[in-house]
């Protein structure tokens, strides 16, 4: 831990030392409003994204507005400190001594950052790992109606589907895992991700996938931008089922309005290819804005995004386009126990008859998901997650069409 600070922590002594009696402080307080609090909000945005340097050049900016923000004054020093620049952050803290005469717990952090030393930079890695057990009323998306009605020599002729293509049930087991790591000093992180999830008895319909990739950030006064790209594999029933290439570039920015909402807009290209399947290959583009509300420990996140699906081959239906709305919501409901609540819509139209001469239907496809979860902490790094989805998933092609309902219990650690 050599070099970090809690944020936790790094909070509680900012607010202590921003309480100490200053009169010159309040007096300047009461004339105008801090040139530099805007710079410090700024800069603890920074840290919390990893962009350490960043943030050091704000805190210094602030510093020079406002000489006596005492918090700007302590978040520099450990950052200087974290950075490994022993000799400017002695100096700060010498500064912080002589000039606001800190508390026991202020003295104390001082003390101890000093103790350890400030080495050069280490890296920070989150790890989340998530095991769970749940039910899927339908494991391989069978269709809800089981007949379909085909034109034979202009003559309607009814097909009845087989028991493998109607819905299955069946229970599974869940363990999902993702590894983050600082890769520079200033917001470039990598990451691993890997989902597995294996049914009881239908083995032929698991999955997993593992993902790699890397993001990184930067700040221009309130905008926020990021780029970022990813290389990943699907497999099912055991098998390549599916490799992805994604590039994925993001902006946002606070809105001036109350509550200071967040918009971000983001674009994402994947390119996917399968192994074991003729004709599938595609690449998909996206364009998306959310909207972030955050006030308090209450979340209100709403989504828009419009798509482009592009067949490289005689793929079924050809190319098709598609836009997506979502909603979500997370509020506290009452000690460790909190809720989520989402609902999404997803809708592709195909540009071509899927099946000439079996299927002569262009296919238009419409899935709605409810989700809602509860959400227990045990304490800081283990909670327990219930969750369950309703998915309805309309089409103009009944053979498509299906209903599903899944219910999940699942142990959830976050660790550093």
């Amino acid at each position: 831990m050599k070099g970090r600070i809690l944020p936790s922590l790094r909070a509680w002594c900012a607010a202590a030392l921003l309480a100490l009696p200053l009169p010159q402080a309040a007096a300047q307080a009461k004339a105008a409003p801090a040139p530099g609090l805007d710079l410090y909000q700024q800069a603890l945005q920074a840290i919390s994204e990893g962009r350490n340097r960043d943030a050091s050049a704000m805190l210094m900016r602030a510093i020079e507005s406002e000489p006596l923000h005492a918090g700007a004054w302590l978040e520099l020093a450990l950052l200087q400190c974290a950075l490994g620049h022993g000799n400017e952050a002695e100096q700060l803290f010498r500064t912080i001594e002589q000039r606001f005469d800190p508390p026991p717990g202020i003295v104390e952090l001082i003390t101890r950052s000093r103790a350890q030393g400030c080495s050069a930079w280490q890296p920070q890695s989150q790890v989340t790992v998530v095991a769970g057990r749940g039910i899927d009323q339908n494991v391989n998306q069978g269709a809800s109606n089981p007949r379909y009605t085909v034109i034979n020599e202009d003559k309607p002729a009814e097909l009845l589907l087989t028991g493998e293509f109607l819905p299955l049930h069946d229970g599974y087991k869940l363990l999902a895992a993702e590894y983050r790591r600082d890769l520079t000093p200033n917001g470039t992180v990598g990451f691993v991700q890997m989902q597995s999830r294996r049914n009881d008895s239908m083995h032929k319909y698991d999955n997993s996938a593992l993902t790699m990739g890397a993001d990184s950030a930067w700040r221009f006064g309130r905008w926020t931008a990021s780029a970022g790209g990813a290389l990943g594999v699907v497999s099912f029933g055991g098998e390549l089922f599916q490799r992805q290439l994604q590039l994925q570039g993001r902006i946002a920015t606070p809105l001036a309005l109350p509550l200071k909402p967040q918009l971000q807009l983001s674009a994402n290209l994947v390119r996917m290819r399968y192994p074991t399947l003729d004709n599938f290959d595609a690449t998909s583009a996206e364009f998306r804005s959310q909207l972030a509300i955050r006030h308090g420990n209450v979340s209100v996140n709403a989504g828009a995004a419009v798509q482009s699906d592009h067949a490289s081959g005689a793929r079924p239906g050809g190319d098709r386009r598609g836009w997506q709305l979502s909603l979500q919501s997370r509020l506290p409901i009452g000690g460790p126990l909190s809720a989520e609540l989402g609902l999404s819509q997803q809708t592709w139209n195909s540009d071509t008859p899927y099946a000439p001469g079996l299927i002569d239907t262009v296919r238009r496809q419409r899935t709605r998901v409810l989700r809602a979860s509860l959400s227990y902490a045990l304490d800081r790094s283990n909670s327990l997650v219930l969750e369950t989805r309703l998915i309805r998933n309309a089409e103009n092609i009944s053979i498509f069409q299906y209903n599903n309902r899944v219910l999940q219990l699942a142990w959830q650690w976050n660790g550093w």
